[in-house]
């Protein structure tokens, strides 16, 4: 039997012990929010309880047991993404302010007027407005890299945007409305080849595939702790150090200090120098437990179960008569996007509640992408390592029902 019908991690996640409608459970809204094992709720659990205090200040056990644990965090998310060193990784409250630190604090430093930024068409709008925000300020232009109709970027079209103007280039590596997994290496590689710095936007990837930041090459890489079984509110910025070295501090207070005066402030070291006031301290720690989870079960095996049951659940819905999938790509991640002829998809939602099924629908805050597809909004399965055969089938069933009952 495979590990999809008789899921061993299921039972790592409290909230799944629960039914919804008074029917079991089936969350396939992971690409929203993954859900959290009890692991990473015990460690908060236990800093809030037992170790609460503040971090870098305190020479008493509690405060450095709890800057030990806060840092120790730092490290794992180096080695998670084979960063070359810890003062690269940025503690943000999420991949949106991690964007928008590097707006802030490069763009609008670094950018020149007439300077031109690339965007692909799939883009997640905390991809999109920062970059509006500092090009209306600066004066610069933004280009959008074109997709094809299965939701992949047409390479061609991206090489030929790449002209001296460009500065920056900045691309989702996994889309969270299609799930198309972008060549972001080969992208960088030509920017770079144009001397222009890539920023990927890694929210939907670091949960599901092994991201190596010195084998892509990349400029900034970004990503939030709450879509890779962490907390809400913490997320993390990764830059290559001569470009973070460069950059003025994006919020000014406590920790990002060396010395202050009335005449003058001279600034912390890396990775401080980001990280302004006291910090979601149970969050970082909670993602640093997250961390270990996924290093214990090992994204090889993560990415295999999440594509078995991708293939399983894309056959299961394509035979359903009038449902169609948005995104089909051929490198996918565990995302299906789908609308049903002669439904709206906030009706398919709410009719799939009631069977206990929790899918996403709406624009998924890519509304140029929807634009481009020519619907209003899709409905939206994402996968976990949680779910199971059964959470499909439920979905089918549930699916089923709602054609059934608009015939």
């Amino acid at each position: 039997m495979s590990a999809l019908d008789n899921n061993p991690y299921r039972g790592d996640f409290p909230v799944l012990d629960q039914t919804i409608q008074g029917k079991r459970l089936a969350y396939l809204d992971s690409g929203a929010t993954t859900l959290k094992p009890l692991l990473v709720i015990e460690e908060m659990d236990r800093y809030y309880r037992l170790e609460t205090s503040n971090v870098h200040r305190g020479l008493y056990w509690l405060s450095e047991n709890a800057t030990t644990k806060f840092e120790s965090t730092r490290d794992k998310i180096a080695s998670l993404l084979n960063a070359p060193d810890r003062k690269q990784v940025i503690f943000t409250k999420g991949t949106t302010e991690a964007i928008n630190l590097v707006a802030h604090s490069w763009a609008e430093n670094f950018l020149s007027p007439g300077d031109e930024i690339l965007l692909s068409q799939m883009e997640h709008h905390s991809n999109i407005v920062p970059w509006q925000l500092v090009a209306e300020r600066k004066n610069l232009k933004i280009k959008v890299i074109p997709i094809n109709s299965a939701g992949e970027i047409l390479m061609d079209e991206y090489e030929k945007l790449l002209t001296d103007k460009v500065k920056l280039v900045s691309v989702v590596h996994v889309s969270n409305a299609l799930g198309t997994i972008n060549p972001v290496k080969e992208m960088i590689t030509l920017a770079h080849k144009k001397q222009a710095l890539v920023f990927v936007d890694g929210a939907q990837a670091v949960a599901h595939l092994k991201v190596d930041v010195q084998e892509l090459d990349a400029d900034f890489y970004a990503f939030s702790g709450h879509k890779m079984f962490g907390p809400t509110g913490v997320g993390v910025l990764y830059g290559k150090e001569e470009l973070l070295e460069k950059m003025p501090p994006y919020q000014g207070g406590g920790d990002m200090i060396d010395v202050v005066t009335f005449e003058k402030t001279t600034y912390n070291n890396l990775p401080h120098k980001f990280e302004a006031g006291t910090p979601s301290i149970a969050a970082v720690i909670g993602l640093g437990k997250a961390v270990d989870y996924i290093q214990r079960i090992g994204l090889n095996r993560i990415h295999e179960a999440e594509e078995e049951l991708l293939e399983y659940a894309t056959e299961k819905l394509l035979s359903i008569p009038g449902l169609k999938i948005y995104g089909t790509a051929r490198n996918k991640a565990s995302v299906i996007s789908f609308g049903m002829e002669g439904i709206h998809p906030h009706d398919i939602a709410s009719l799939t509640d009631k069977e206990g099924v929790a899918i996403r629908t709406g624009h998924h805050c890519a509304q140029p992408l929807m634009k481009f597809l020519c619907v209003p909004a899709t409905c939206r399965a994402s996968l976990s390592l949680y779910n199971n055969r059964e959470d499909i089938d439920q979905l089918y069933h549930a699916l089923v029902k709602v054609k059934n009952f608009f015939e």
